[in-house]
């Protein structure tokens, strides 16, 4: 159990599926959680779900907050920066999940002295297997860097890396699940086309996917060779590899994450 108070200001899919995680892992109770965001309709439901506390006024959850997660879209962080900064107190951290938000960015809108988080995660923390990227501004102790950590761990993975790297997280995790999703689609499509039926070809699809980034992650072989394992001679795998390589899906990712990427460092 973490004796801390946690804070969300907004709560879309991403700050849900952190605070279920959260809750889950049961490290902290759902009466030191505190939402804020726009609408109260929102908040009866978040209430309703989770049992947390609720407030349509930033300002109190900002008080109310040890550890204070900005869950709103970037274009929104100036406006709820200028909202909290007179109430922010000394020692409490500031988790920022937007991309393009840096810590020099930050330390212009409330000083050097404001400890702050950026992190990264991705859309798979909603079924407990996210990946979160952070970095740690440094007034930000190692204690507190850890902490926040073990609170992410409730419904993902995290790394702590350089800021510079931020930017290529938000490219390869952040954004990624939405290629991988356009690839199991594809291949659905496929299937379908060959006559199995939709669902099916889903689960199919989808379970491959699946079953193929445990190998990388638990085997440690380098994924041409897993890929490698698979392509017998003359057989079937081998020319529906040639048939992609033809058709520039490496070259297509590569260039697909290098945009991500470019658009993040520039927000």
């Amino acid at each position: 159990m973490i004796n801390k108070k946690i804070g969300f200001i907004g709560c879309g899919n991403m700050g849900s599926a952190m605070i279920q995680g959260i809750l889950d892992s049961s490290l902290i109770p759902a009466n030191d959680i505190m939402v804020s965001c726009r609408t109260k309709e929102t908040l009866d439901a978040k209430k309703r779900q989770f049992g947390v506390l609720t407030d349509t006024d930033n300002r109190k959850t900002a008080e109310f907050a040890d550890i204070l997660f900005l869950a709103v879209k970037p274009q929104f962080y100036a406006d709820i920066l200028a909202e909290i900064r007179d109430i922010l107190k000394e020692g409490q951290i500031l988790v920022s999940m937007a991309p393009g938000k840096t810590l020099a960015w930050f330390k212009e809108q409330l000083g050097g002295d404001c400890k702050v988080i950026r992190t990264m995660p991705n859309t798979p923390s909603m079924v407990k297997a996210g990946m979160t990227g952070m970095c740690v501004s440094e007034q930000v102790t190692e204690e507190e860097a850890g902490l926040v950590r073990e609170i992410c761990g409730g419904f993902s993975e995290t790394e702590v890396v350089p800021e510079h790297l931020m930017d290529a997280v938000t490219a390869v995790s952040g954004s990624s699940p939405a290629y991988v999703f356009m690839f199991i689609e594809a291949m659905s499509d496929a299937a379908v086309a060959a006559g199995m039926p939709r669902q099916q070809a889903y689960k199919f699809a989808a379970q491959a996917v699946l079953g193929s980034a445990k190998m990388v992650l638990e085997t440690g072989k380098h994924p041409g060779e897993l890929k490698d394992m698979v392509c017998s001679p003359a057989g079937t795998t081998i020319q529906a590899v040639r048939v992609l390589e033809e058709q520039g899906m490496r070259s297509s990712v590569f260039e697909a994450v290098m945009k991500c990427f470019d658009i993040s460092r520039n927000m």
